[in-house]
């Protein structure tokens, strides 16, 4: 087989050409390949390294591969049922499986034609794990029918980890982890900078250094496989990815590092009443904010993607940033462009902070700024945003001392008394003259704008929502229940 990777993802995906025919969107087709791949990987374990059977045998390879026709329809579809029972990362792959070939005929031509051709587990983790990353991005790349939701620009992730600088035996989270960017991209960061891995750290890299929580069933299953075609964790391992809701408790566990890209949309029909949190709100980004501060340890720093509103929300929003910059020093925030997210007209930023221990002094002394979003425009296939478009925020950063830094244009330094003084203690925070205003030539383009516009509205009309929700008086039926409509 090619030890191209691109090659490997095209050839991959020449078969969901075949199968598109039969109604197949681009995520049902990456999830029957996880399934088949971890079913092959797993008859290699035990037939090429002589391990122990992980798939109970009456629903292992071989068993597909003795069948055809109907037959090999009815025994997947057993499989599959079967192994959505079991525990560990095999019961996370196959958490509520389901057959959605609808041809026999295709259904055996992948099994057979392909995925039995090859041999995985001789495949470098670097070439099998890059080709399968390059096939979740694909797919993301199909908007609202792919995975584009759940995935971070992998530009941005090399840029923060790079910037974080994991260290070999940390203990690294990410609590709405998707499809596993944030892993890969500290795993391959401390393999880039440490040469030399003592047998421990080995040990702790493939297993146990990574933890994460996400709440669909999709992502999560891309994101275990995703960690052992990359040689992370074993096909028999206890899963470090948990299906869940990660903001209803606090799991007890604190990390060395919190690296994460929450789901944006701003509302939430929960409200998660925490004794740990700050403030009780519906506002999912705000919840996982005061979620990643419970979640680290003294001393221990996070790295989180949050939308514009949690730097300027009234209410709970500002409790929460007051309460953040005192128990924390929240020292770097990156202002990123629009145009680089799948979700259209987003405005995001990276809030970088460190967990300092109790005191009645602040812990945040001074915020350092970097604007990447004024004057700047991305889009996701004629200009998206690269790692070299980063690299002055990097240098900005100065990961080597961040005590020792300098003002640029696009880098500001605001103290704690200056933030503090601030209206709602707003970080939202801008200084550059957009250009964008005095030049209508330079606006974006009018579907970006609109979509700007529909998620303020849509934002608006849900915090709207919850709050008529909150006001009425126990009992009171909904607008055009049987009860109102006899009145």
């Amino acid at each position: 087989m090619t030890a191209d990777p691109k090659t490997l993802v095209q050839r991959l995906w020449d078969f969901c050409d075949v199968l598109r025919d039969d109604g197949l969107s681009y995520g049902d087709y990456v999830e029957q390949i996880t399934y088949l791949l971890f079913l092959k990987m797993a008859d290699e374990q035990e037939r090429l390294l002589d391990e122990r059977p992980i798939v109970p045998p009456e629903v292992d390879w071989s068993s597909l591969m003795s069948r055809s026709g109907p037959d090999l329809e009815y025994q997947y579809n057993y499989a599959l049922g079967v192994l959505a029972r079991e525990r560990g990362i095999l019961g996370v792959i196959f958490r509520n499986a389901r057959n959605r070939i609808q041809s026999p005929a295709k259904l055996e031509q992948l099994i057979k034609d392909f995925v039995d051709k090859h041999e995985w587990l001789s495949l470098e983790a670097d070439l099998k794990g890059d080709a399968y990353e390059g096939l979740i991005e694909k797919t993301a790349q199909e908007g609202a029918r792919g995975a584009g939701q759940y995935f971070t620009p992998r530009a941005l992730i090399s840029a923060i980890v790079d910037v974080m600088r994991p260290g070999p035996m940390d203990r690294i989270c990410d609590p709405a982890c998707g499809t596993g960017g944030f892993f890969l991209g500290a795993y391959q960061s401390i393999l880039d900078r440490h040469r030399s891995l003592d047998p421990d750290q080995r040990a702790h890299l493939r297993s146990g250094a990574f933890t994460g929580w996400e709440i669909a069933d999709l992502p999560a299953r891309l994101c275990a496989m995703n960690l052992l075609l990359h040689g992370i964790e074993s096909p028999d391992s206890d899963s470090p990815i948990h299906v869940d809701d990660a903001l209803r408790d606090d799991p007890g566990m604190r990390f060395d590092m919190v690296l994460t890209n929450p789901p944006f949309g701003r509302s939430s029909s929960d409200t998660y009443e925490r004794e740990d949190f700050w403030a009780t709100t519906r506002n999912k980004q705000l919840n996982f904010v005061q979620h990643v501060v419970s979640l680290l340890k003294v001393g221990g720093n996070a790295a989180v993607v949050v939308p514009d509103n949690v730097l300027f929300e009234a209410g709970a929003g500002e409790t929460i940033r007051r309460r953040l910059l005192h128990d924390c020093d929240v020292h770097t925030l990156l202002r990123l462009p629009t145009g680089i997210f799948y979700a259209q007209g987003v405005k995001a930023n990276v809030l970088f902070f460190e967990r300092r221990p109790g005191a009645a002094q602040a812990g945040t002394r001074e915020l350092w700024v970097y604007d990447l979003r004024t004057n700047q425009r991305f889009t996701l296939k004629q200009n998206p945003l690269t790692r070299a478009d980063l690299d002055d925020f990097v240098k900005c950063y100065n990961p080597d001392n961040r005590h020792r830094r300098t003002e640029t244009d696009r880098f500001k330094r605001f103290t704690y008394e200056q933030l503090m003084a601030r209206d709602n203690v707003s970080l939202d925070l801008t200084w550059l003259r957009d250009e964008s205003l005095q030049d209508t030539e330079d606006l974006p383009p009018p579907h970006v704008i609109a979509a700007e516009m529909l998620e303020e509205l849509q934002s608006a009309l849900a915090e709207l929502s919850a709050l008529a929700k909150m006001l009425e008086p126990a009992g009171t039926p909904p607008p055009g229940s049987a009860s109102d409509n006899a009145a």
